[in-house]
């Protein structure tokens, strides 16, 4: 039976969470993410999990790799600057092919900051913020109901493929109010199997989860086999949503919240008699750049819009191979752009 509520997103992210078997949560508070810590030192003690409010962000990413050696479906959240500090435990998850689902409600930057929304952590989600070369997937929510939807899923992916995913939402999402529906009794239809976790037992063969490779060789050949992953998560687990692109002349690129903004101006501008679209980027890593490139061939413009001095603008540049074309409007420390910006960029830059 489906059942509706209202919620923050920072609570659909969690029951989201909970309804994908995960039983493992460390994170240390910071806002705009408070509410997602909150729900989950609740939830996590009726569901018989494990929740700890770390000593700092640190330790939080580090019990989640110490959780996910032992096979649990293990989750941290926090915002941009704890983020940061999560950067070095993200890359060993990364290295030793863990599974784990990190959560990064962002606020404006750099350093402190302040508590505004932002999407100003694109780069460190997507290019891999910690060192050597390792990837993670990234999925951007829109809404409440996607909140829920793709960190359900999240976990799905990070098991299937071994690999650490980031839920990428800002200060708004994850703290406005809408409703949420799901089937009450919705649970993931089969765990994967992990026949590589410790679990410590006698009798077994002797295991190791390690991204300390010092024999010649041995890291590259460890690089390669990710490599090789990497590349069957673009082929197979690319994301993106075209709203009115058939027959576009300017397609409006943007991703979760500022994507709500982008689509009811192109709304009005449809009905202004002007042939505008929307690219959404669902999974920011992979990025959808065989999807805009398509568009691309055919001559349309393109204008990125971001809450930031212009990160994912880079990744739309790659793919169009034609600057000339793309333009950008951004928003920093917390601005979001409103319909009246977009729309007069539009039409000052891309008609």
């Amino acid at each position: 039976m489906k059942k509706r509520y209202l919620c923050t997103g920072n609570e659909a992210c969690g029951e989201g969470a909970i309804r994908a078997a995960c039983r493992f949560y460390a994170g240390y508070p910071i806002t705009p993410q408070n509410e997602l810590t909150a729900y989950m030192a609740r939830r996590m003690e009726e569901e018989n999990g494990t929740f700890i409010q770390s000593e700092s962000e640190l330790s939080a990413i580090n019990m989640v790799f110490g959780a996910s050696v032992a096979g649990a479906r293990a989750m941290s959240s926090s915002s941009s600057p704890g983020i940061s500090l999560k950067q070095e435990g993200i890359s060993y998850l990364a290295g030793c092919r863990l599974p784990a689902v990190i959560v990064n409600i962002m606020r404006g930057g750099p350093g402190l900051g302040n508590i505004a929304p932002s999407q100003s952590d694109y780069f460190q989600a997507t290019k891999g913020g910690g060192h050597g070369d390792y990837r993670i997937i990234v999925l951007a929510p829109a809404n409440v109901q996607e909140m829920f939807d793709f960190t359900f899923k999240a976990f799905d992916l990070a098991d299937q493929y071994r690999i650490p995913v980031m839920i990428l939402a800002d200060g708004v999402l994850g703290q406005m109010m809408e409703p949420l529906e799901f089937d009450d009794d919705i649970r993931p239809k089969k765990l994967i199997d992990k026949p590589w976790t410790l679990t410590g037992a006698k009798g077994r063969p002797a295991g190791s989860i390690k991204s300390l490779l010092l024999k010649t060789g041995a890291l590259e050949k460890h690089n390669e086999e990710l490599q090789k992953t990497y590349e069957k998560i673009t082929a197979k687990e690319t994301r993106r949503e075209e709203y009115l692109t058939e027959d576009a002349e300017i397609v409006i690129v943007s991703y979760g919240v500022v994507s709500r903004i982008a689509r009811s101006c192109a709304n009005n501008l449809r009905k202004q008699g002007l042939k505008v679209g929307i690219l959404r980027p669902i999974s920011l890593w992979p990025f959808p750049s065989q999807a805009i490139a398509r568009l691309a061939e055919r001559g349309t413009k393109f204008l990125v819009v971001e809450m930031s001095a212009g990160q994912m603008v880079e990744d739309v540049r790659l793919a169009v191979q034609d600057d000339a074309r793309v333009d950008f409007l951004g928003r920093m420390g917390g601005g979001i752009p409103t319909e009246k910006e977009i729309i007069n960029t539009v039409r000052a830059h891309c008609m």
